[in-house]
Order: C-alpha cells, then sequence, then structure tokens
C-alpha cells in the first residue's frame, strides 16, 4: 500500500507503464461536475469510477482484496478512512469472485486517514476497506482507478 498526495505521485509511476496513465487520468481530469459512473481509460486494462457516499462506522465495512487489478483511491473532497493489512495467511469469508475480481475477509486492520488531493495505491496483496468514518459520518467524492495487474 502507498498513501500519498496526488502532487507527489511521479515518484510512484516507475512502477508500471498503466500506473502512470492512471496519475495522468487524475491529475488532467476536473472530477468536482464528472456525473457518477464507470470511464474507460484504456478499455479493460485502465478504467476509473467516480462515486459518493457518506462514510460509515468501521464495524460496518467489509474488507476486500483483489487479484487481477490494483486499485487506486484518490479523494476529491471529504475525507475517510481506509483500513488495511496485508494479505498473507487469512481465510477469506467470501471467496475469490473471478468475474468481479474480489474476495472478503474479517481480519485486524489499520485504519489510514485520506484526504482531498491523498491517493492510497493498494496492489493485490492489500487487504482493504474503504469508506471509514474519520469521527462522523461525512460526504466524499471519490475516484478509484482500476489498473490491470
Amino acid at each position: 500500500m502507498i498513501l500519498d498526495y496526488l502532487k507527489n505521485a511521479s515518484l510512484y509511476s516507475y512502477a508500471n507503464v498503466r500506473i502512470e496513465k492512471a496519475f495522468q487520468f487524475l491529475r488532467d481530469t476536473d472530477f468536482t461536475e464528472m456525473n457518477l459512473g464507470k470511464y474507460t481509460i484504456d478499455g479493460d486494462t485502465l478504467y476509473a469510477i467516480v462515486n459518493e457516499y457518506e462514510t460509515k462506522p468501521i464495524r460496518e465495512g467489509i474488507l476486500e482484496a483483489h487479484r487481477n487489478y490494483i486499485d487506486i483511491h484518490y479523494i476529491i473532497t471529504g475525507s475517510e478512512c481506509i483500513a488495511t493489512t496485508f494479505l498473507t495467511d487469512q481465510v477469506p469469508t467470501k471467496d475469490y469472485d473471478e468475474q468481479d475480481d474480489y474476495m472478503l475477509f474479517s481480519c485486524a486492520c489499520t485504519p489510514q486517514l485520506l484526504k482531498p488531493g491523498m491517493f492510497t495505491l493498494l496492489y493485490p496483496h492489500d487487504i482493504h476497506m474503504p469508506g471509514v468514518h474519520v469521527t462522523e459520518k461525512t460526504f466524499v467524492r471519490k475516484v478509484v482507478v482500476k489498473v490491470m495487474v
């Protein structure tokens, strides 16, 4: 997991050409008035989902992990915690869904604060729970860019 501000994204672009394209998309796009939904950047290998919601207590959150995609969560407005842990030997509470590329977990995790202008880059070995309260319900608008591994 990487947690940083978008202005520092060039430090992480070397990892994958699609990650560089994802950061470029995030830098070049005004998401404030963009409609919610899915936006194709490069077919199924790179796409973005613009979403908004109210955060929830950590006890109501769901931990997930992916196999085929890296997630980049980028906060536009509001703030949230994203709880994370490394995928080691945890047993999923919901087995891997190949079509939707996710599996669910119930395990200990550590919340990390995301504020506007920040992103977190989550690899397939990062179990994560987005959308968690910092202290109380907060309205969040964010983009998740899905980067095929």
